[in-house]
């Protein structure tokens, strides 16, 4: 079923990208998502070739997107974060839900949740456009979704200006200490030491 009503939802925002490897599900949060047509519902997303849900998405061409709320926890931003890895599963429980193509999508602090099948891929470089027709989408809440501006003025944590450090620009990440290694990776993110920023 499709509740035209979830691409208004799906404007803007940042959302719960995910997809399913075999038995295990992964996910990532992504805010590059637009609607391409409406007849047939089509979006698209861009994802980055080093996230492991790319990489899936590549090989089932099949995705779900949960559209997050105003009143998300920075908490389960962190855990999902802006990369996912291989090895890693993020998504546990015994409260999942998932849609009819089996893949998992959030059912608290999201206001929706798009089923998507690809249709095209684009190479653009370090990342891959995906374009979807939306085999399924429905609306969870009147709740609304949480901007990219919203996040940083609301649910990311303020600069720690007051310790020493370095802070990832990505997540929010704080690294105390008067030094920063060159291979260090962000525990949250996973993004490198080039997206920290010296505070203090």
């Amino acid at each position: 079923m499709i509740d035209t009503t979830t691409a208004f939802k799906f404007s803007y925002g940042l959302f719960v990208l995910t997809a399913k490897d075999g038995d295990k599900d992964n996910g990532c949060i992504i805010n590059t998502g637009a609607q391409v047509t409406s007849n047939p519902y089509q979006i698209s997303i861009t994802v980055n070739k080093e996230n492991y849900t790319h990489d899936i998405i590549k090989e089932t061409g099949e995705f779900n997107l949960s559209v997050l709320t105003q009143d998300v926890p920075f908490e389960l931003i962190q855990h999902y974060g802006f990369k996912s890895g291989r090895d890693t599963d993020k998504i546990v429980g015994n409260s999942l839900k998932r849609s009819e193509n089996g893949i998992v999508y959030l059912s608290s602090f999201a206001n929706a949740y798009i089923s998507a099948k690809v249709v095209e891929q684009i190479d653009c470089g370090t990342h891959t456009l995906f374009i979807a027709r939306v085999t399924e989408a429905q609306t969870l809440s009147d709740m609304p979704s949480v901007t990219y501006q919203y996040y940083f003025e609301n649910i990311k944590p303020k600069k720690q200006e007051t310790k020493k450090g370095y802070i990832c620009e990505i997540c929010g990440y704080f690294h105390e200490g008067d030094e920063l290694p060159d291979d260090f990776m962000c525990p949250v993110c996973k993004h490198g030491a080039d997206v920290f920023k010296k505070v203090g």
